[in-house]
């Protein structure tokens, strides 16, 4: 729910000048139907016939209205997002209260033959349509591209305990591109001669660079896939076990796919490639998400979703596979539903001695959409 993309300023004018429906004159045989006919009727006159928008002082408004040919502002949000701005004013998502609601000025139809009208002023449909940004998994990576700040949080609840953090910085770069930097960090309970818990020491872990393109997308199929590759340099301490000790290469296939029912799957193949095969040995990796979006109070309401995930790895020269199991629950936190977070519990399936239940936390920050504390 990322509709902050539309313009923090801009947006509650742009949704005002897009639904101000104009009273038919007395000449007019007709109301209109289309999208077309709707858009030129109610919109053109501040955003243009074809989109590009008039120029804010011509038109007597204090903020420039956007430029719906631009495709990466016009692609990254999903159309019930602006439906829902459209039909119930700014403040469901946070905004200002100037973006009144217009629910009763036009009917869902109509608003949706707007959007989707809207939707073909931008040429360059190379841009993943918003609605592929599926909720963040706390295991399964997302095949859309974006712009987020997340911070994972991992408890271990063995005897020895530990509390390690992920801060993944993601950018994204064009229509299909998006480059990421992850930063480990924690706290580990060390163990003395006789294995029992002695002193927490802290420590920065291996930090990874990776790069995700977009390989394909596809509205009416609900399919988009990404491949990354993704490089953890050897920076944290090995004799603190907070590091590896050598680099390794993670290259992976993601894919994100609507289903019946309104859910979803998110999956994700890929090895470990260790530069030392003297301390590690090639490792496959199988992670799938399979969830559902529910919302509070109608369809705009809070969004929560559910999700089961399903995570594997094995030795790809010999050694059983390994597999956990994890339910968790992602939502959102704010009206403008750019913060978000998720918990769960990951537990062991198989060659479980020795491995205990982990707590998982995620907090995520859709920066592109508005300050963190915006939007509340």
């Amino acid at each position: 729910m990322r509709i902050g993309a539309i313009g923090r300023t801009a947006l509650p004018t742009v949704f005002t000048l897009l639904v101000s429906v104009a009273v038919p004159t007395s000449g007019q045989e007709r109301s209109p139907t289309t999208g077309r006919e709707l858009y030129l009727h109610a919109c053109a006159n501040c955003h243009g016939a074809d989109g590009t928008a008039a120029s804010a002082p011509a038109v007597g408004l204090s903020v420039q209205p956007p430029d719906f040919t631009e495709s990466s502002f016009a692609s990254r949000e999903p159309a019930a997002d602006w439906a829902g701005v459209v039909t119930h004013g700014g403040p469901l998502r946070g905004f200002d209260s100037q973006m009144p609601a217009f629910g009763d000025a036009l009917t869902r139809e109509e608003i949706d033959l707007i959007l989707a009208y809207v939707q073909t002023f931008y040429e360059d449909k190379s841009w993943p349509r918003g609605e592929f940004n599926l909720p963040l998994a706390l295991g399964t990576e997302k095949a859309f591209p974006e712009d987020e700040v997340v911070m994972k949080t991992t408890v271990d609840t063995d005897v020895s305990g530990s509390v390690m953090n992920k801060l993944v910085y993601e950018k994204r770069f064009g229509s299909q591109t998006q480059i990421e930097v992850s930063v480990p960090f924690g706290w580990r309970e060390r163990s003395d001669a006789l294995g029992s818990p002695s002193a927490w020491s802290a420590g920065l872990g291996d930090v990874a660079v990776g790069l995700k393109r977009v390989l394909f997308h596809d509205l009416d199929m609900g399919t988009i896939a990404s491949f990354t590759f993704e490089t953890i340099l050897p920076t944290g301490d090995e004799s603190e076990d907070f590091g590896k000790g050598f680099t390794v290469f993670e290259p992976f296939v993601t894919l994100g796919q609507f289903l019946p029912l309104e859910t979803f799957l998110q999956a994700q193949v890929g090895v470990e490639l260790p530069t030392d095969t003297d301390k590690a040995g090639n490792e496959g990796l199988f992670r799938f998400a399979f969830g559902r979006t529910f919302t509070t109070g109608g369809e705009w309401g809070r969004a929560f979703s559910p999700m089961v995930e399903l995570l594997g790895s094995k030795e790809l020269e010999d050694g059983p596979a390994v597999w956990d199991v994890m339910p968790e629950l992602h939502f959102t936190l704010n009206q403008r539903q750019h913060v978000m977070a998720n918990v769960g519990v990951r537990f062991p399936l198989t060659e479980s001695e020795g491995r205990k239940p982990q707590v998982m936390f995620l907090l995520l920050w859709d920066w592109f959409d508005g300050g963190f504390f915006e939007g509340w």
